[in-house]
């Protein structure tokens, strides 16, 4: 970042935090007599009580998920964008090489109606599709959940088990290695294939690349030159208005 990058940086940060402290300034002079709609600053990380995320070095998270609490993530997993793991009530343990993709909710339970107490086990090279809901449960190594497929508490899902894209599987469901289960509730479909199974680990592979090109990516500071094309391009178009 040049020296008129790290300036119009600046400037824009003081700009935020002047108007988040005017805000929380009016809301205190106006007592309990106003509206409130709360400025908040995304965090990626936070804890809850004593409860501290446990995040591996190499491991992605972007910058949009929420990792809350008593949550561990393993070498080399990924959370991806509006991901929420929030381990405030019961623990969520995360395996390595493992993906929990695009604004999947990771939850635990502290205590449920027939009173059990789970928290969620995920474990290694395991794929969690897009807008999937794991609530108190357990996956185990190298299995692969579908796209918004709901997992309620007390589902195990073995190794090399698939849980189909939009399926509900039910509390305490056992779904056995090699089985592929859907519908609502879930029920067993089949047997997997061996290509099938083998794709459940090429799977996690290359989500784990993946995570390195944008773990790389959001590392990087803002170019000068495409800041100066940016600012190029508004007077352009402020010049051709004005014409």
């Amino acid at each position: 970042m040049g020296t008129l990058g790290r300036a119009a940086y600046t400037v824009g940060f003081w700009i935020r935090e002047t108007g988040q402290a005017m805000d929380r300034l009016g809301s205190r002079l106006q007592g309990n007599n106003y509206f409130k709609e709360q400025l908040s600053r995304h965090r990626t990380l936070m804890n809850v009580y004593d409860k501290v995320p446990a995040v591996a070095k190499d491991a992605f998270v972007a910058p949009s998920a929420s990792i809350i609490g008593d949550v561990q993530v393993g070498a080399g997993s990924s959370i991806w964008y509006g991901c929420i793991m929030r381990g405030d009530v019961n623990s969520i343990s995360i395996g390595s090489g493992t993906n929990i993709q695009d604004h999947s909710l990771v939850h635990v339970a502290k205590s449920n109606l027939p009173g059990k107490v789970h928290p969620t086990v995920i474990g290694d090279n395991v794929t969690v599709g897009h807008s999937a809901i794991l609530h108190g449960c357990t996956v185990e190594d190298e299995a692969f959940v579908g796209m918004k497929a709901t997992l309620l508490d007390g589902v195990v899902v073995e190794k090399h088990a698939m849980v189909a894209a939009g399926a509900l599987v039910r509390q305490d469901t056992r779904i056995p290695t090699g089985e592929v289960w859907g519908g609502n509730p879930a029920k067993f479909l089949r047997k997997l294939t061996d290509k099938e199974i083998a794709f459940i680990a090429e799977s996690a592979a290359s989500y784990k690349s993946l995570a390195e090109v944008h773990a790389t990516k959001n590392a990087e500071p803002l170019d000068q030159t495409e800041f100066l094309k940016v600012i190029q391009k508004k007077v352009t178009v402020d010049k051709a208005l004005i014409q």
